[in-house]
């Protein structure tokens, strides 16, 4: 898949999934106002991808009119481990470049797994997406929506409750649908 695809497939899960079942309340004001940045990495080593997590770090330090980038890299960390692993290094990298606190790193794997679930348990669809990805945040506009929000602590479970209720086959259809599968089948 080329980039312009890996794009695609990925806007679409934003708009279908995170905004059309309000997974993130704040999501869809960001990507109506065109202020979400969707880049592939080209990476295919660790090493790669945290040299592109500090050269996106860097964008959104020096283009104030992003509020938020997906960092997306389908040719590195496909496995869920690995990926998992990889976050502590990506919080190193905040930690080094002294933006801890300024950036928070949020993430999503086709295969992700919360800790103490069964692969297949539904909650699991909150963070899984149709390829490996670093959502970069900036913690003041996090911090600034949360306060303005009633219910920030009923977000989890009302996304746990709303992913048994869809299921995890429709949930694995519906990803399957932004990556262009026909009919969720492979």
């Amino acid at each position: 898949m080329g980039e312009t695809e890996v794009i695609s497939a990925t806007r679409k899960w934003v708009e279908e999934v995170v905004v059309g079942y309000n997974l993130c309340p704040f999501a869809k004001r960001e990507l109506v106002r065109n202020r979400v940045r969707f880049v592939v990495s080209e990476a295919t080593t660790e090493d790669e991808l945290l040299q592109a997590l500090h050269s996106e770090l860097q964008r959104l330090e020096d283009e104030p009119e992003i509020e938020t980038t997906l960092l997306i890299h389908p040719d590195v960390l496909q496995d869920f481990g690995p990926y998992n692993e990889f976050l502590d290094a990506a919080d190193g990298l905040l930690a080094y470049l002294d933006m801890e606190g300024v950036y928070q790193i949020a993430s999503f794997h086709p295969d992700y797994q919360f800790e103490g679930t069964e692969p297949d348990a539904a909650e699991n669809y909150t963070n899984r997406s149709p390829f490996p990805m670093l959502h970069l945040l900036r913690e003041a506009s996090l911090e600034a929506a949360i306060e303005s929000y009633p219910d920030v602590d009923g977000i989890p479970q009302r996304n746990i409750e709303l992913m048994n209720e869809l299921s995890p086959d429709k949930m694995r259809n519906i990803l399957r649908s932004c990556l262009g599968e026909p009919n969720g089948k492979v």
